[in-house]
């Protein structure tokens, strides 16, 4: 009995987000949007989790709650001890800062500060970080660090917000369809790059996309389908990116 327990206990341990029925409704003029219909979800710690789903399936938004950058209707999204959902605004901005990395599908940079520089505007206001150079030569751009935004390729800039993502050492990487405005070449190339920070910083990273090709190298995937999770399956032989074909 007492070695059921223990094990239970190291299961929780590992546990970053427990999201419990998690529902989210929009009203847009008249109509009420049900962007998310009861949601339950475990998230793991050091996991590459793939949230896979076509567009309108709740998936940017149960990210987004994940994120701190939005707040459910009703149900709880525990990460470790914090309820989520329970937060003041101070408090999620400070969530946000300190405890998750977030890469959008277009990169954000700004134009008039290099691939350092921009990496430093997170640096600069971060507890522990890691230094700009650091970040970039983990993602493949220790040559590049000096050139600004439009001097870059897209799969580069989308590698610049990547190392600026977890410059900050973040427990979690939050990632929005981050090879949706790529070709499946760069794509592969900026998949490389997360993955690389998943295994090397053991940062719990969730990808949403689409794109079916790109949940073959996740540990898990969870199927969204009309606001609803409607399979999760575990990949026992996980592809590397460069195996990938879109």
């Amino acid at each position: 009995m007492a070695k059921e327990h223990y094990t239970h206990e190291r299961l929780d341990e590992q546990v970053v987000f427990h999201v419990h029925g998690v529902t989210k409704t929009y009203q847009m003029g008249e109509v009420q949007v049900h962007a998310l219909r009861g949601v339950d979800l475990d998230l793991y710690r050091g996991e590459f989790t793939v949230l896979l789903g076509a567009s309108g399936s709740g998936k940017s938004t149960l990210l987004n709650i994940l994120g701190g950058l939005d707040t459910p209707s009703e149900g709880h999204v525990l990460y470790g001890e914090r309820d989520l959902t329970r937060a003041s605004e101070a408090e999620l901005t400070e969530y946000r800062r300190y405890h998750v990395g977030f890469v959008f599908q277009f990169y954000n940079l700004i134009p008039s500060l290099t691939a350092r520089e921009n990496v430093a505007v997170v640096t600069e206001i971060s507890r522990a970080p890691m230094q700009p150079e650091e970040a970039l030569q983990l993602v493949g751009l220790a040559e590049r660090m000096d050139h600004f935004p439009a001097q870059l390729s897209g799969g580069e800039q989308q590698r610049v917000a990547i190392a600026r993502a977890i410059a900050k050492k973040p427990d979690v990487l939050l990632c929005d369809e981050p090879t949706g405005a790529l070709d499946s070449a760069t794509g592969i190339v900026v998949l490389e790059a997360l993955q690389r920070v998943n295994e090397e910083l053991g940062t719990s990273t969730v990808v949403i996309t689409h794109n079916a090709a790109i949940a073959q190298m996740a540990n898990r995937v969870i199927h969204l389908a009309d606001g609803k999770i409607s399979e999760v399956h575990t990949n026992k032989t996980r592809l590397q990116p460069a195996q990938l074909s879109w």
